[in-house]
């Protein structure tokens, strides 16, 4: 019995410290999918009367056998029937979408390093402050590229996790 509950322990702290941001110390995993959360490219970051926007570019994700289906789908003369990388991004919805952004977001970095160099090694999971983020939009074009999950609560973006991409 005693083994059990420490095993439980175990576990759950190890669940605990990953801060569910999609990837955990040393590896990727997938963002899970909710109906809150929408994969997107992040277009502008603005403040306008004292609030903070995002302008936001609705896109699919997916990955492994989804991304090999949407694939075949999508691309079917590609004399491929899987997704190179193993993973699809579909954007056919041109529609951008304006949300507020809330005072307390948490944005999480999975490529950006403590230096601020986007070729140092990785280090998942990374908590920057709004601040830097934005900072990062504004000042390197790579940064537009990635495109990241957005949690939306009430009509606010609460979190920000960047997808990484292999």
């Amino acid at each position: 019995m005693k083994k059990i509950g420490g095993l439980i322990v175990l576990v759950a702290a190890l669940w605990g410290g990953t801060g569910s941001a999609g990837a955990e110390e040393g590896g990727y995993t997938p963002v899970p999918k909710s109906p809150d959360t929408h994969p997107s490219y992040i277009r502008q970051l603005f403040t306008k009367q004292g609030h903070t926007y995002i302008t936001a570019d609705y896109i699919q994700w997916f990955e492994g056998e989804e991304a090999d289906q949407a694939f075949r789908v999508d691309e079917p003369d590609a004399g491929l029937d899987y997704a190179p990388s193993g993973y699809y991004i579909r954007n056919v919805n041109p529609k951008l979408r304006t949300l507020e952004v809330a005072a307390n977001v948490q944005v999480w970095m999975q490529t950006y390093d403590r230096s601020g160099k986007w070729t140092d090694d990785l280090h998942w999971n990374t908590r920057q402050p709004l601040s830097v983020f934005r900072t990062l939009l504004g000042e390197d074009p790579l940064a537009k590229e990635y495109p990241y999950h957005l949690t939306v609560k009430n009509g606010k973006v609460v979190r920000i996790v960047q997808q990484y991409i292999p």
